[in-house]
């Protein structure tokens, strides 16, 4: 085992829930510091281990949502909780997410390699957490219905593009729709769950098998999925906080810096 593999590990774990772009950090790596991928088969345990903390983080929630959602088929419409809207809600905005993030594919592919395009991207997200810290005290606390899902699903799907955080863009779009900094943040968590455990498995299926997937393990993988696991934890527990405060202006000022060097950096790379 590498020392790396927990690097990434904890790299995962903490931008993928802090709204600072994961991909936005891999694409900088990648085009300044010679960075490679990690295995294929690496990279989706991953996302798995940050997946499990999602659930184990949100358990409450998610438990919530489903119980509701199943006994709503047997229950006369007057008689349904905000679980029933809810669970639909996830489920419309994910379908949206995927015919929007889907065909996207190829764009995002093509974006990883321009430094000055992420850096661009990250300046837009710099943009969306500031906006989201100046909402987060306008809020009107509706409950979650199909139309905020569907909002929030067309927001996820564009978010796939790197330098543009699924958090704090679906985060910001609730809190515009109308939802309280903790519905918002709930609710953003709710719809990541379908659509990550949905790239998994199809990522997964063209990975050749569960032998070829085996192989494709560094020795030492599960010390790397522990790492992301446990920072994955800890950033959802600060970005509650930050939210709920409504102090977005520390990861804004982040991104907005991070972004800049990006562009500055691709640009003089280019002369």
């Amino acid at each position: 085992m590498t020392p790396k593999l927990p690097l990434l590990g904890i790299l995962q774990g903490l931008t993928e829930f802090l709204p600072v772009s994961s991909s936005g950090h891999l694409a900088i790596f990648q085009n300044l510091m010679g960075f490679e991928n990690p295995p294929f088969a690496y990279d989706l345990v991953l996302h798995g281990a940050t997946l499990l903390a999602t659930l184990l983080f949100f358990r409450r929630v998610w438990l919530r949502v489903l119980r509701d959602w199943l006994e709503g088929w047997r229950l006369p419409p007057g008689k349904r909780s905000a679980g029933w809207k809810t669970g639909w809600s996830v489920l419309g905005g994910t379908a949206v997410t995927a015919c929007v993030g889907y065909p996207l594919k190829g764009a995002v592919e093509s974006a990883m390699g321009s430094l000055p395009l992420v850096g661009a991207l990250l300046l837009v997200n710099a943009g969306i957490l500031f906006l989201a810290g100046r909402m987060a005290g306008r809020s009107k606390e509706k409950a979650v219905n199909l139309p905020i899902g569907l909002g929030v699903g067309f927001v996820q799907g564009l978010a796939v593009f790197p330098g543009i955080s699924r958090s704090g863009s679906t985060i910001c779009s609730g809190l515009f729709l109308g939802l309280s900094p903790e519905a918002a943040f709930d609710f953003s968590f709710l719809m990541s769950l379908p659509s990550v455990a949905g790239a998994i498995l199809l990522e997964a299926l063209d990975a050749g098998g569960l032998q070829d997937f085996v192989l494709g393990l560094p020795h030492g993988w599960w010390i790397g999925a522990g790492a992301a696991f446990l920072s994955g934890l800890f950033a959802l527990s600060i970005l509650r906080r930050f939210v709920i405060s409504g102090r977005w202006n520390l990861f804004a000022w982040y991104t907005a810096g991070l972004g800049l060097l990006a562009v500055l950096a691709g640009l003089w790379g280019r002369g």
